[in-house]
């Protein structure tokens, strides 16, 4: 089978390794290719690509019928609008929301192909590179498609379960982002363990209650797109936005260029008339309008209340 794969930062570079070691045939887009002509990927050092991998910087060499899509949500629309997209299936790998429409991915890629997908779930690019065990959630609302790509997709040590609650998984995958800034917040500050997983399952109960809000179903959040990936970014440092939010908390500063898709999803929720605090507090965190011990006397300060 024929795969592109759109988008060389370190998620798409661990899709093509991944790929192309399961014996699939696949090229790997790159806005610049030059960068990795050498087989080695700034953005996964550690992970050289296969000599099967086609690299170009052209997508007119992007011919196969389905193409995963790793590009960053807020470059997303414009990269549609660019056209070039020819694949029947448009697969994105992308979490977060679109800070200018509100959007989330499948639907900024909805007129770049007649199907689109999401891919989602508790995930590294290195361990995916490494051929660790790992799986995803592959949601569709064509149950005939999803079924196809739940079957084409799946390799002996990538397994993906399959949804038509787009909604679900998108905002799953975008919601964790935020509240694992204020996990890494909360690690940053030295409040310990215990403080982090009361934060988590409150979070969860922020997660849910925004989504099902929005057309989601709770059951879809209770699985790897919501809580599985939920539980991987709150708990390590190769999580960016768990970095992110303990750079908040200790002043320091992540390198230039770092994605951190929590911060915008954390603003789209702010400006929201959803109920939801600790987003509120993020964004309030990393806009400057509260320092960190604010920030803990705004959470610890909300009214009691039943669980």
């Amino acid at each position: 089978m024929k795969l592109d794969v759109i988008g060389a930062g370190a998620f798409g570079t661990g899709l093509a390794i991944a790929y192309e070691r399961a014996g699939l045939d696949v090229t790997l887009w790159a806005r610049d290719a030059e960068a990795l002509r050498g087989g080695q990927s700034p953005r996964l050092p550690g992970h050289p690509l296969p000599a099967g991998v086609r690299v170009t910087g052209d997508l007119r060499d992007c011919t196969a019928e389905v193409a995963l899509i790793a590009i960053p949500t807020q470059s997303l629309a414009g990269f549609v609008a660019s056209g070039g997209l020819t694949a029947r299936v448009a697969v994105s790998c992308a979490k977060g929301i679109d800070r200018a429409s509100g959007r989330g991915p499948t639907a900024l890629l909805a007129g770049a192909a007649p199907v689109v997908a999401q891919l989602t779930g508790p995930s590294f690019a290195a361990d995916i590179a490494r051929g660790l065990p790992t799986a995803l959630t592959i949601a569709c609302a064509d149950a005939p498609e999803g079924r196809a790509l739940q079957d084409a997709l799946s390799t002996p040590t990538l397994r993906l379960y399959r949804t038509e609650d787009v909604i679900g998984a998108e905002l799953g995958g975008a919601l964790k982002n935020v509240i694992a800034i204020a996990a890494g917040a909360v690690i940053g500050k030295g409040l310990g363990d215990s403080a982090r997983a009361a934060l988590v399952a409150r979070g969860f109960a922020e997660m849910t209650r925004y989504a099902t809000a929005k057309g989601a179903l709770a059951e879809t959040l209770t699985g790897l797109s919501g809580l599985g990936d939920l539980v991987l970014t709150c708990g390590s440092t190769q999580s960016r936005n768990f970095r992110f939010g303990q750079a908040l908390a200790t002043g320091e500063t992540l390198p230039e260029g770092t994605t951190v898709e929590g911060l915008h999803t954390a603003r789209q929720l702010a400006a929201s008339p959803e109920d939801t605090p600790i987003a509120d507090t993020v964004a309030a965190l990393a806009d400057g309008t509260l320092d960190i011990d604010g920030a803990l006397s705004h959470l610890l300060s909300r009214p009691l209340k039943p669980e």
